[in-house]
């Protein structure tokens, strides 16, 4: 494991000649441009890196991070990449990942005070009171914190359907289909939540856009 600036330097170098003797022209094709199929809606978590947990090569998914993977309206880094994503990229793919133990989700559970995080965790918090009744009837604490994290995820991928240039995609296509998976640190296994949306047909009618 990287300890000091350096071994990210010496680390990327040798990255480098790996990869060129499995392949002499993988950075060549590389610069050419991108063409991803998916954008990745993630933890900042450092233990949650996209491409090496989907065994997918760079190049293929464009990912966007921050704390709890969460999908905030007034987020202006998230709706860029949500923005760029559909509307020039054209992936047709948008996943929200979550992993159990994440530590905006665990924080956003108790009353704490974490200063100016406090403003973000409000967002994690709102889909707690949505849920609510289910997660207190939740007595195991450790069961309590997994639904928590799945639940949060859903509520994101459902927060992406009521993005109006997300709903502009779709009424000149099927694309793009949303879904919402949570990560496990302690098997390595992504968890499907079951859920794919790509219409606006499952929104309340104040959450609609007409095209």
């Amino acid at each position: 494991m990287a300890e000091t600036i350096k071994d990210l330097i010496s680390g990327n170098e040798e990255w480098v000649q790996n990869t060129l003797k499995t392949d002499p022209h993988f950075f060549d094709e590389l610069s050419k441009g991108q063409s991803p199929q998916f954008l990745w809606i993630g933890c900042s978590d450092s233990r949650v890196p996209a491409t090496q947990i989907t065994n997918a090569a760079p190049g293929s998914i464009f990912v966007q991070r921050n704390i709890a993977n969460m999908v905030v309206h007034t987020d202006s880094n998230l709706l860029s990449v949500v923005h760029y994503a559909v509307k020039v990229l054209k992936v047709k793919h948008i996943i929200v990942c979550g992993h159990y133990g994440c530590g905006g989700v665990k924080a956003a559970m108790g009353n704490g005070d974490y200063g100016f995080l406090n403003n973000w965790l409000m967002h994690i918090k709102d889909v707690y009171r949505l849920h609510e009744e289910e997660l207190n009837g939740i007595a195991d604490e450790s069961q309590r914190f997994d639904r928590f994290v799945e639940l949060n995820v859903m509520e994101q991928v459902h927060d992406l359907a009521k993005i109006s240039f997300i709903q502009e995609e779709w009424a000149e296509g099927e694309f793009p289909y949303l879904h919402g998976w949570v990560y496990s640190l302690k098997d390595g296994l992504i968890r499907d939540q079951k859920v794919s949306i790509n219409s606006n047909e499952g929104l309340r009618g104040v959450y609609q856009f007409e095209k």
